[in-house]
């Protein structure tokens, strides 16, 4: 019997110290600026929107994003071809070495779908940016009215 505590509590070790690595790592080489969603009333989807900037010397890419606030967040991109506005979703947003990748509207943007709570202009939500490299980034956004075309409105 002491045999397997001892196993179990080796297992318990090595799991404890894993645990780090298996939840990810805070990313270091992107910052975020400027970051600000544009609420629309009732159930509709928000959209957030962010300047990220690699300051690294590898490629990122951002492949996803979470919050307490939203069900389901989804990177998104609007085109508009011949007048036709149309928006799809995207697996992943490449950020170049030293390179700057602003999500605005008409562009790419965080698609923030079904909120947890009524979201008023003027308060701040917490997005977890996710990398492919499994490094993630937490940003504060701050609620903005629909009207809103940028942070500084």
């Amino acid at each position: 019997m002491p045999r397997f505590r001892a196993m179990g509590l080796a297992l318990l070790i090595a799991l404890l110290a894993m645990a780090p690595a298996l939840a990810g790592t805070q990313n270091t080489t992107v910052t975020a600026s400027d970051a600000w969603i544009r609420v629309l009333p009732g159930s509709l989807p928000n959209a957030g929107y962010v300047t990220l900037l690699n300051t690294g010397t590898q490629h990122v890419a951002l492949t996803g994003a979470s919050s307490a606030a939203y069900r389901r967040i989804m990177l998104h991109q609007s085109t508009e071809n011949g007048g036709v506005s149309r928006m799809h979703a995207i697996a992943r947003l490449p950020i170049p070495p030293h390179g700057r990748v602003r999500l605005a509207p008409g562009g790419y943007h965080l698609m923030l779908m079904q909120p947890v709570h009524p979201l008023r202009p003027g308060s701040t939500v917490t997005i977890r940016l996710r990398f492919a490299d499994g490094s993630s980034l937490d940003v504060p956004f701050l609620a903005r009215p629909a009207n809103a075309t940028g942070i500084s409105d």
